[in-house]
């Protein structure tokens, strides 16, 4: 029997405090073998956004199915106040995880994160800083990556084809780049001109890597407006983060960007003294600051052209090879990247 009227009913909600989002999926179901680091790991990721992150970033972590050390972790810090929301699921999948941490929320931006990233400082203004240059920037990622440079970038391609912003120019993180090939145990990712020369935007003195990698990036929020899959049958892998978190943001018209300097770091499932030498290093500072983004989108006839039929035609390697000159490599760099 209901008594009375509740209070709380056709209430609007107050405005949020929060601006930011950031969502953790974390996946630890035992400590030995493959995960046997991964707790440290896990650590070192959370304090590290922690230390960096402003006062105004809302923390998401959803424990997908992880181990009793891995709980009563999570937990201690959900207590703690140092995270504001955590999910506990069986293991339903990585992707299955992410989508429970968008539900219920509106962010204007969102970042999305492995649980093995070493964030350092600077990372949320640098971001910041490229969504504010670049409207039209849906995805940016704070690791940049010359290997991402034709991964769902024919919209951005295509619009600034004949735009002097776009060039080479010399590479400034080579040691993040060598730390993330290393990391992900392929030394030979980068062949000698991508640790030289890498392909950028540049607007009011603020230059961008054209491209954006998905295992750590933010996202503006309108980018998973028109979302339609809500379920990914992969625990891990397949077509899921592609389907559910490259192209959705590239359907509304929008482009991956990268910082242009490194600032995160990934450590993968083995730790290493290089990564605490590299986490004493970091400062604490939440103090709050502003982004100011157009939430839009651009979506339209002439995006779908750049994705459906410009990509096809651009990317074939002896149209691709012209390009490449025709924004600043010589013919043999042309061959080589």
């Amino acid at each position: 029997m209901r008594v009375g009227f509740n209070p709380n009913k056709d209430k609007i909600l107050p405005p949020s405090d929060f601006t930011h989002q950031v969502i953790v999926p974390v996946y630890i179901p035992h400590q030995s073998d493959y995960f046997k680091d991964s707790l440290q790991i896990l650590q070192w990721c959370l304090e590290s956004l922690f230390k960096t992150s402003h006062a105004k970033t809302y923390f998401t972590i959803i424990n997908n199915g992880s181990c009793n050390e891995v709980v009563e972790y999570l937990n201690q810090l959900h207590q703690e106040y140092k995270i504001q929301e955590i999910i506990h699921t069986t293991a339903i999948g990585k992707l299955n995880a992410i989508l429970k941490g968008l539900t219920g929320h509106q962010f204007p931006l969102i970042t999305i994160t492995d649980a093995d990233v070493l964030f350092l400082n600077n990372w949320q203004k640098a971001t910041y800083e490229v969504f504010e240059a670049f409207p039209k920037a849906g995805v940016v990622s704070p690791v940049p990556n010359p290997k991402n440079l034709k991964y769902y970038t024919a919209n951005l391609i295509g619009t600034t084809f004949f735009s002097k912003s776009i060039s080479f120019r010399k590479v400034v993180s080579k040691g993040g780049m060598a730390a993330f090939a290393k990391s992900i145990g392929n030394v030979s990712l980068y062949k000698a001109i991508h640790f030289e020369k890498q392909l950028t935007i540049n607007k009011d003195n603020v230059i961008a890597l054209v491209g954006a990698g998905h295992f750590v990036a933010t996202y503006k929020g309108v980018g998973f407006d028109l979302l339609k899959q809500r379920f990914s049958e992969y625990s891990l892998g397949g077509d899921s983060v592609r389907l559910l978190l490259d192209k959705p943001p590239t359907d509304l018209g929008l482009w991956r960007l990268s910082t242009q300097n490194n600032y995160a770091y990934h450590l993968g499932n083995v730790k290493e003294d290089w990564m605490q030498e590299e986490f004493d290093k970091i400062t604490f500072d939440s103090a709050p600051f502003e982004c100011s983004i157009e939430n839009k989108v651009y979506s339209g006839i002439l995006n779908n052209f750049y994705m459906r039929f410009f990509s096809r035609l651009i990317f074939r390697k002896p149209f691709w090879q012209l390009y490449l000159r025709y924004k600043g490599l010589t013919l043999e760099e042309a061959k080589q990247y």
